[in-house]
């Protein structure tokens, strides 16, 4: 019966024995470290893996080496320009050094979110809202640095702070929406005038154009009926100089007894007429003696001259007529003055092509039709000129 009983004992003590050394066995995961405290006093660093400590007077204190996510809590601040704002913020850290992460602050976590709210409300209400909305990453970067340098005596490092939403309230919302609106007109404006102004040097330009194209047109017109009005009269006063030296030639072996009878022809032409009174000139008289004379039997009239006279007082007939230009020289001359038409025409062209190079696009088909009118302008009257 004793040895019953010492051998239950001895089983029990046993068993405590390895149920206290099992207690004494820690796990620490890879991303953990644990901190081993005996009797209040800390002992050393448990590295991850399998760790036996002192069982019954020994804590250990697990901490999370990962990367952690701290939301910050939305927050109304007052920015620099008096405008009230909702803002909130996230912060990632990692402890670094578990000892002063464990030892220097009760709970890192809270202390870094209440931490991040003040210098939020600080770091924002120093700038105005319109710095607030586009330098989102100049925030986040100074959070970032003045939060590293206050958490580092913990043993936290702050990797980064990004502030989430920036909503302004209702009013100053209202406000802002009233001021891009008013930005947009303005600039919708200026757009419009610009475009204004743009279009109206265009319509000048090719007003310009168009006026210049029509005042070549008209000049080479003006030139082509100067000279077709020049050839016309020196060939209107060759024929009429070349009809009086006829006359002139046929006039001098002309003797009394024609001029007799050729005032007696004009005399029954002009009683030919349905005129009821006749008017004579006042040398009729010596005109009606002379055809007495020239009808009379013993009047002789001497001839006044014969061809081989002419030919002496007036000269020969080639001298006297002078020289008639033949259609070939006509011909050539009128080709000349159109080849230089034609040079002047291509010049034109020239300066309008250059002008519509400078012109924008739009402008560029009014140029081409300008171009097609003067040469239309310009062929009709050098057909003319052919016919």
């Amino acid at each position: 019966m004793a040895l019953d009983i010492s051998f239950g004992l001895g089983l029990i003590i046993t068993v405590a024995l390895i149920l206290i050394f099992i207690s004494g066995v820690t796990i620490i995961q890879p991303y953990e470290q644990g901190l081993w405290v005996v009797l209040g006093r800390f002992k050393r660093r448990l590295n991850p893996g399998f760790n036996w400590v002192y069982p019954l007077i020994s804590e250990v204190i697990r901490l999370d080496l990962r990367t952690q996510v701290l939301d910050v809590p939305r927050q109304e601040v007052i920015t620099k320009d008096n405008s009230p704002t909702n803002v909130d913020a996230i912060v990632y850290i990692r402890v670094v050094d578990p000892e002063k992460a464990y030892f220097e602050v009760v709970n890192y976590h809270i202390a870094t979110v209440s931490l991040a709210q003040t210098t939020l409300r600080s770091v924002v209400g120093d700038m105005e809202l319109d710095e607030i909305l586009y330098n989102r990453d100049f925030i986040n970067t100074k959070l970032r640095d003045i939060l590293d340098e206050a958490t580092d005596s913990w043993g936290v490092k702050v990797e980064a702070v990004e502030i989430r939403e920036v909503d302004p309230v209702g009013t100053v919302k209202d406000a802002m929406e009233e001021q891009t609106s008013a930005e947009r007109k303005r600039r919708a404006a200026i757009l419009i005038a610009d475009g204004q102004k743009k279009a109206a040097i265009l319509e000048a330009e090719g007003s310009k154009q168009s006026r210049i194209l029509n005042a070549e047109g008209v000049r080479q017109s003006q030139i082509l009926e100067a000279e077709g009005e020049r050839v016309s009269r020196i060939l209107v006063a060759q024929g009429e100089s070349q009809s009086l030296r006829i006359l002139s030639v046929g006039a001098v072996p002309l003797d009394k007894k024609a001029i007799s009878v050729l005032s007696m022809n004009m005399m029954a032409k002009m009683a030919e007429g349905q005129a009821t009174k006749i008017i004579f000139p006042m040398e009729i008289s010596k005109m009606l003696d002379q055809v007495g004379q020239y009808l009379g039997a013993s009047s002789e009239i001497p001839e006044v001259g014969n061809t081989l006279d002419v030919e002496k007082i007036v000269g020969k007939a080639e001298e006297v007529l002078g020289s008639i230009p033949k259609p070939e020289e006509l011909r050539r001359e009128v080709e000349k003055i159109e080849e230089a038409l034609v040079k002047e025409t291509q010049e034109t062209i020239k300066a309008g092509e250059a002008l519509k190079e400078k012109a924008s696009p739009s402008d560029k088909s009014d140029i081409h039709i300008f171009k097609k009118n003067d040469e239309q302008s310009s062929g009709e009257p050098e057909g003319g000129l052919e016919e």
